[in-house]
């Protein structure tokens, strides 16, 4: 086998006579390839580390294999950043498709103030990889944050095609909200079914927004039972998450699970841990993280009439006015789906809502609720 400098690899034959050739000095059966071979191992092996560069001598094939395991196990950009402004080889096999195809998120998880054009073309080359979470991260961003809505959904979408759980709950949301487009462009059977796929994957979101739709009948049959059934699925995977990573929250949760489990099997309430379990915030997605970080850099959404996710760690914008559905208590704050309320009423909200005569804003009437704005219902399920 040969190397990017032409020399090859010792044949496995070879170095068996080279073993040899130390006690039978004499033996003249070893061919003069075998001799050459054993002189220039030598040779090579009398060298300094200061005199041969060991790196220089490895295979491209083995600096690539080396790089796949740096980027998918890195746990930010500045690890893999680092590799790239080494020299102009490590750059070269580190932007191989192999290594760009395998990078973590954390990877790319660049932050909203550095965004720039190389940014953007790096997360376009892992997504020309075949990197779906790549794939996802940059349509989000472009959805969203650069409003490209053609570009970002096609990202999504082929994030998607490849099973991708957080790709498949995203367009489930577009599609709930018409987002993009107007509020005629909802197709709430294809969200359903897109929610459901993603649900069938183990998102825990996306199952919490098919349970929450099964019980309001919204895009599906009502199914009240099964609703509830897909809650309590929902959150039983949100507290093995917690058990199996945290080791903290696993002994606080152990505590009270026995005597929640009962108290659950009593009452059939289908949230466990709105009762006792104190399971903490999941971490946001870099997509997530980026959008909140993007628009509270440009000081929101720069006085358009368009609102946010009142979901801390969402950051999805509204796409056109009244997009999203407000709290139908306070109606101070408003959410793009279901699960983001649901999150939001079990960390925060809950403790803050409080029940209004009218949803007008203490300027006047501008902020009156427009008859297209959908009002959603806070409960504890």
């Amino acid at each position: 086998m040969r190397t990017r400098r032409g020399s090859c690899y010792i044949e496995p034959e070879i170095v068996t006579k080279m073993c040899s050739l130390g006690k039978r000095k004499k033996d003249m059966h070893i061919s003069k390839k075998t001799i050459f071979c054993g002189k220039r191992l030598k040779k090579c092996l009398e060298k300094t580390s200061s005199e041969y560069d060991f790196f220089e001598a490895l295979p491209d094939d083995i600096v690539i294999s080396i790089f796949c395991r740096l980027s998918s196990t890195a746990t930010s950009p500045s690890d893999f950043v680092t590799v790239l402004s080494t020299c102009k080889r490590f750059k070269r096999l580190a932007l191989h498709s192999l290594v760009l195809s395998k990078a973590s998120p954390r990877t790319f998880s660049i932050r909203a103030k550095n965004w720039c054009e190389s940014a953007q073309q790096f997360l376009k080359q892992c997504a020309e990889a075949g990197n779906v979470e790549a794939c996802y991260t940059l349509g989000m961003i472009r959805f969203y944050c650069l409003q490209n809505r053609g570009s970002g959904a096609s990202l999504m979408a082929k994030a998607a095609m490849n099973s991708h759980a957080r790709a498949l709950y995203s367009l489930a949301v577009i599609q709930f909200n018409g987002s993009g487009g107007t509020k005629s462009d909802k197709d709430l059977r294809a969200g359903v079914a897109l929610c459901a796929r993603a649900a069938f994957l183990g998102h825990i979101d996306a199952l919490r927004e098919l349970g929450h739709c099964l019980q309001d009948g919204y895009g599906v049959k009502q199914n009240i039972s099964e609703g509830r059934r897909f809650l309590i699925q929902a959150n039983a995977r949100e507290l093995s998450g917690v058990l199996s990573t945290d080791a903290g929250a696993c002994q606080l949760v152990n505590a009270n699970l026995q005597s929640q489990l009962r108290y659950v099997a009593v009452s059939g309430c289908p949230l466990l841990s709105d009762f006792g379990c104190n399971v903490p915030a999941p971490e946001p997605h870099p997509s997530s993280r980026f959008m909140t970080e993007w628009f509270a850099v440009r000081g929101g959404l720069n006085g358009s009439g368009l609102r946010l996710c009142s979901h801390v760690s969402c950051g999805k914008p509204e796409t056109r006015k009244h997009e999203f559905r407000r709290c139908s208590v306070c109606g101070a704050v408003n959410y793009c789906s279901r699960a983001c309320q649901a999150l939001d009423w079990k960390f925060r909200h809950k403790a803050e809502c409080a029940p209004v005569e009218r949803w007008l804003d203490e300027d006047g009437d501008d902020e009156k609720v427009d008859d297209d704005d959908e009002v959603m219902v806070m409960n504890d399920s």
